[in-house]
């Protein structure tokens, strides 16, 4: 699977240690890195937020893992463009259930609500999970496509 991440100044540093765990891991997964480093405090949410959403809309990524300080703004942000389906998740069950039920394609953390190994089990989670294709969870998905088209 290739995931890429980007995060804004104050998700930098959570980033480069949750892609630094990802390649260690030996999963197989391609790791993309799409930037914010931390070193401009004007690293604003909504540029990384677009810049990773649009990557992983246009399927030069199977999944994202999105993060600024709260997940918030960042969240808002990417669910904006079109084929992005994203939650800010700081849990295991939120994160995997997302996929699994919303066919959720970006993971958001807020990196001064949640510490490293909890949004390291969250990554785990929400990359091992597959959406479930039950047809409750299609037509639920179906009826969110067609608000995203109408927009």
């Amino acid at each position: 699977m290739r995931v890429a991440f980007a995060a804004d100044h104050a998700g930098a540093a959570l980033k480069d240690e949750l892609r630094r765990r990802l390649s260690d891991a030996g999963l197989g997964h391609e790791v993309i890195d799409l930037g914010g480093d931390g070193s401009d405090p004007n690293d604003d949410y909504p540029d990384f937020a677009e810049r990773l959403g649009r990557f992983v809309a246009a399927g030069e990524a199977d999944r994202g893992v999105l993060i600024c300080g709260s997940g918030v703004g960042a969240s808002v942000a990417a669910n904006k463009i079109r084929g992005v389906r994203t939650a800010v998740c700081h849990d295991t069950y939120s994160a995997h259930q997302g996929v699994e039920h919303d066919d959720m394609n970006i993971l958001t953390l807020g990196s001064r609500v949640i510490g490293p190994e909890p949004a390291w089990e969250c990554v785990v989670a929400f990359l091992g999970a597959t959406f479930s294709g039950e047809e409750r969870h299609v037509r639920r998905l179906g009826k969110v496509l067609a608000i995203e088209s109408e927009g």
